[in-house]
């Protein structure tokens, strides 16, 4: 429900929808690199003309939203921001409060061993770790749903050892990606996908064997 992500944040970042409102947070799993964007690359290679992971998120689900012809669906993706440069909706939050991922951050530690140091938290899947992506939203202002009972994430990162541990993987030492191995996972990326991940954004389209021109 809208509800549980506005309680836990500032005004600011509220979403401007009845507490009640169904609203839906989108993730990719590891799959997704070669059961949509390749698929959606291939068909769609002449349209490609910004980032492909972005646009292929967007047709699918625009296609989700087709199928709900009477209905008014919503969607905020992960990347859109407001005028403010802040983000349209945080996507760690949001599916923190649906029960999707845990959310672990600072206040998750009772020793804090950082001092003044910015700490980010970061969402942990109980089954693929930091092997996956928030994608967007889907909201349907349409539905209200007051019985809806909210699930907790899982706390599957659970010892202050380890949370310490996460948050220093994350923070200090993201781009070798340890930190998505915190916990045992049933799936992680390829190495082609992790490839593509690592590769910067301007060069991608060339590992996906897209021209200049799309570019």
């Amino acid at each position: 429900k809208v509800g549980w992500y506005n309680a836990v944040l500032q005004p600011a970042f509220h979403l401007p929808y009845p507490d009640d409102t169904l609203a839906f947070v989108v993730l990719s799993t590891p799959s997704m690199f070669d059961k949509a964007l390749k698929p959606f690359v291939k068909k769609e290679r002449l349209k490609i003309i910004r980032d492909p992971v972005d646009q292929c998120v967007s047709h699918h689900l625009s296609c989700v939203k087709e199928k709900f012809p009477d209905q008014e669906v919503d969607i905020i993706f992960d990347y859109e921001i407001l005028p403010s440069r802040k983000p349209k909706f945080l996507a760690q939050t949001a599916a923190h409060v649906a029960g999707a991922a845990y959310y672990y951050q600072r206040k998750d530690v009772k020793l804090d061993p950082w001092g003044k140091k910015k700490i980010y938290g970061v969402c942990i899947h109980p089954k693929y770790g930091g092997w996956f992506a928030i994608r967007g939203l889907l909201l349907f202002p349409d539905i209200q749903v007051p019985f809806l009972e909210q699930s907790a994430p899982v706390d599957c990162v659970s010892t202050e050892e380890k949370r310490i541990e996460l948050l220093e993987l994350f923070n200090f030492h993201w781009q070798d990606g340890r930190y998505r191995d915190i916990i045992e996972v049933k799936e992680r990326y390829s190495e082609e996908q992790k490839a593509y991940f690592a590769t910067p954004p301007t060069e991608r389209f060339r590992l996906l064997g897209l021209t200049q021109e799309a570019q």
